[in-house]
């Protein structure tokens, strides 16, 4: 009763864990969905939105550039230019108002046709209408907000609040004909262009100076509009709550480096449907949850009384991979062991054999010298002798071999006259018989310092040196150049010859490898990965950069040694 019980009370945590897994999951997943339908159908609204508004801004701009063609003509009257220049500013308006008659008379809401006009003089101060002269109504403190500070020498774009209504005000400079300069400017009203016909229930309005006016909208709807915006628009879209009901709004410059102040063209778009849409969305979501958690809590019911199943198999495969992990690291650890013994013997073996060739090579040179051995027997010992040269010279580089490869050969770094040491070791090189006809061309600079251990470094170029001359052609060339970068001398030997195959190339530092172009040629095999293996030990390298066509090139790096302190 007591397991019974207990497992029971197990299954009953694990229920309710699960269950409270579900809930956060299912809930997070409907916070999402909701979020990502929220914001597909906002970022469908703007998009509307903002297409709505290039196209409207589009019409606006042809009407804007026509209204623009008509200032510059109506600045270009000649009749206005008359009494402009002749200084005859009693006939300026009454000139005027027969020159724009067929701008003023008409409907005054007609797009191209003026509500007023008014001319400024060389101060940029505005020059009254006369009475009797049709010029459009403005009392004193409008026109005062036609003048400029100064005579603006290019077109001027500003908007005028006039009984509760915005009226464009163009400012078109007039160019003397005699002088070519701006002597005044011909200022024109004209009603905005209207956005209010889309189809999207779109409102747009103009704000200047903290005034905002929407078209046939009332004061109250406007003013909150304005008082939501609380600061200059921006062009970016922004969200707005006016009296309770969220509002896109989408500002753009009307005026750009205008004198006149700066005036923006409002679009506004009520969010209100899409709220409401956004709100039934969301109840749907909701009811769906609450299927899938119902849903949810019986699947969890019938999973729950099965999870032992799993977890048991878990426990013995984390069992079984213990067991191997162990096997795994003792096989390893075998493994090591027997590289470090088969590292032990060959260095043991190598040692052992060196005494005894030492013992054998002195024999045969005390043989060589005893009376009674004839020509023939001392050309026999003499090829033994050889023979045990040979032996000590592989056994010695296995040695030093095994030293390396356990990392129990330490350097003993100075600083070496790396031109001095080539020198000595070419003078040595022409010395051989075999070598009298070649034709060896140091390019090494005098003075050139490297950091090593000479004897190893010795090792290195004698090797290269010795290869180039043996893998050579009778009447054949060495060539020995230097160069530096970076602190490093990188050294070139390259010799005539046969070359390496080319399938034997990528093998030439391995141990014991020998090209088929060097058959018939003394050695174990061994030469160069030793010297490659003392250059890296150096901080240097070497490498095989070319063999072919008649010429094999090795390059040998060094780090370069230190200035020495001369003072």
């Amino acid at each position: 009763m007591t397991g019974a019980a207990g497992m029971s009370g197990f299954r009953l945590r694990l229920l309710i864990g699960m269950m409270l897994v579900v809930c956060g999951v299912t809930a997070l997943a409907l916070w999402i969905a909701e979020r990502k339908v929220t914001d597909d159908g906002q970022q469908q609204i703007q998009h509307a939105f903002q297409s709505e508004i290039a196209a409207l801004h589009h019409a606006r701009e042809l009407r804007h550039a026509a209204v623009i063609e008509r200032s510059q003509s109506l600045a270009r009257k000649p009749r206005i230019h008359a009494a402009l220049e002749d200084n005859a500013l009693d006939l300026l308006y009454p000139n005027a108002a027969d020159a724009l008659r067929d701008v003023m008379n008409g409907d005054s809401d007609h797009p191209l046709q003026a509500r007023f006009y008014r001319f400024l003089d060389a101060a940029g101060r505005v020059l009254p209408a006369p009475s009797g002269v049709d010029a459009g109504k403005l009392d004193p403190a409008e026109e005062a907000a036609l003048s400029l500070g100064s005579l603006p020498g290019s077109q001027q774009i500003g908007y005028l609040v006039r009984n509760g209504e915005m009226d464009e005000i163009i400012a078109e400079p007039i160019i003397s004909t005699e002088t070519n300069e701006v002597i005044a400017s011909i200022v024109l009203g004209f009603k905005p262009f209207d956005l209010n016909d889309s189809s999207l229930g779109m409102e747009a309005g103009i704000w200047t100076q903290g005034h905002f006016s929407l078209a046939d909208s009332d004061d109250r709807h406007d003013t909150g509009i304005a008082l939501a915006l609380g600061r200059v628009p921006t062009g970016a879209p922004t969200e707005v709550v006016v009296h309770g009901s969220p509002h896109l709004v989408l500002s753009q410059l009307l005026n750009p480096g205008s004198l006149y102040p700066a005036a923006y063209e409002v679009c506004v778009y009520s969010f209100e449907d899409a709220v409401a849409r956004r709100r039934h969305l969301r109840y749907q979501i909701l009811g769906a949850g609450a299927f899938l958690l119902l849903g949810a809590g019986v699947a969890s019911h019938l999973i729950s009384g099965r999870l032992s199943l799993p977890v048991e198999r878990l426990a013995v495969d984390s069992a079984r991979n213990v067991t191997r992990r162990e096997e795994a690291e003792a096989a390893l650890e075998q493994t090591s062991g027997e590289l470090h013994r088969s590292m032990r013997f060959s260095a043991d073996t190598s040692h052992q054999l060196k005494t005894p060739i030492t013992v054998l090579r002195a024999g045969l040179e005390e043989l060589q010298k005893q009376p009674g051995v004839t020509r023939e027997m001392s050309d026999d010992i003499s090829a033994l002798i050889s023979q045990t040269s040979k032996l000590s010279s592989m056994i010695h580089d296995l040695l030093l071999l095994s030293r390396l490869d356990a990392g129990r050969l330490e350097l003993q770094k100075g600083r070496i006259d790396l031109s001095h040491f080539i020198d000595s070791l070419v003078d040595d090189l022409s010395a051989i018989p075999g070598a009298v006809h070649l034709t060896v061309r140091a390019e090494v600079p005098q003075g050139i310092h490297v950091l090593g251990e000479k004897r190893y470094i010795s090792m290195i170029l004698q090797n290269l040196l010795e290869n180039a001359w043996k893998y050579n052609l009778p009447d054949g060339t060495i060539s020995i150049t230097s160069s530096s970068r970076d602190g490093m001398l990188f050294l070139r030997i390259g010799n005539t010859g046969g070359g390496i195959p080319q399938q034997a190339q990528e093998h030439v530092f391995e141990r014991f490898h020998r090209a088929t172009v060097g058959e018939n040629v003394p050695g174990h095999g061994l030469g160069l990965n030793i010297a490659r293996e003392l250059a890296l030990l150096h901080g240097g390298d070497l490498r095989l950069i070319r063999s072919g066509d008649g010429w094999t090139e090795f390059e040998v790096s060094f780090p370069m040694a230190p200035a020495s302190d001369t003072a």
